[in-house]
């Protein structure tokens, strides 16, 4: 079977993929090695059985809903590339808008010190220290997994100035204080219908569901964050696109100030901020 078949074969097996083309080419891509535009100047080369097989078993992974990252082993965030497994959420471009944010707060030749909570994959941690050269990042998860996927993104992107730490939450970070805290925490409520869809259904459940309509973290993290902050430090959250005036409401009532809204491409409210006093 040649190239150009064998990604129309599997077009029409995603045919309920609302990109199965992309989806198809992306698999063979990576099964081939080979950048995408390889198939527009090679759509009649002949694949081999091992490649092929391969290549569908891909496919049928997909058709069951299986997230394109997971099967590839990677996905890009801040137009970088990022190692995920099962164990840590896909970086989404949502998320992209706290890197934003962040930029629009601190000059990238600024000395400063970052908490990032919930690290997963490492993404938005990595992103900061690989932006913002001289900042000492520091990142922490409470699964073990997790770190180790984080440890091997910041490997392969060579960073020197962030260091992990295994912690659920603020338990085990030393008694220092940073000029910001960021964190995309859990924050969908159990009963949330999008559970059962699309890649939130491979995700992993522990960093996606939160209890008390998906706001226990957020204020778990809130109620202890002042602590960890020195004077005018910053508190950024990731939320659900609903949950905006309910994260404001936290923050000023564990008494920050100057809380902003920040909107995704969207337009909906998708991070706030907040001041230490």
């Amino acid at each position: 079977m040649t190239i150009k078949e064998a990604l129309t074969e599997a077009a029409k097996t995603l045919v309920s993929s609302d990109s199965c083309v992309l989806d198809s080419e992306v698999l063979l891509a990576f099964v081939l090695n080979k950048n995408r535009s390889y198939f527009r100047a090679w759509p009649d080369e002949l694949l081999t059985t091992e490649k092929l097989d391969r290549f569908q078993q891909l496919v049928e992974q997909r058709q069951k809903g299986q997230p394109i990252a997971y099967l590839v082993g990677e996905r890009e965030f801040w137009s970088r590339r990022f190692i995920v497994s099962k164990d840590v959420l896909i970086p989404r471009p949502d998320t992209e808008l706290l890197i934003e944010i962040t930029h629009e707060t601190f000059a990238t030749d600024q000395h400063f010190s970052v908490l990032d909570l919930g690290t997963g994959s490492g993404a938005i941690a990595i992103t900061l220290a690989l932006e913002f050269p001289n900042a000492s990042v520091t990142a922490l998860d409470n699964s073990q997994k997790a770190l180790a996927i984080a440890e091997k993104n910041a490997l392969q992107h060579k960073v020197h100035n962030i260091q992990f730490l295994r912690s659920d939450w603020f338990e085990t970070v030393p008694n220092t204080r940073f000029d910001l805290i960021i964190s995309n925490p859990p924050y969908i409520c159990p009963n949330d219908p999008h559970l059962l869809e699309g890649d939130l259904r491979f995700e992993p459940s522990s960093a996606l569901i939160a209890q008390h309509e998906g706001l226990q973290d957020l204020e778990h993290i809130t109620s202890q964050a002042k602590s960890f902050l020195k004077h005018n430090g910053l508190i950024l959250f990731e939320h659900g696109f609903q949950q905006g005036t309910l994260v404001k409401n936290l923050l000023e009532l564990y008494g920050f100030k100057s809380t902003q809204h920040f909107q995704d491409i969207q337009g909906h409210v998708r991070a706030t901020l907040g001041t230490k006093p």
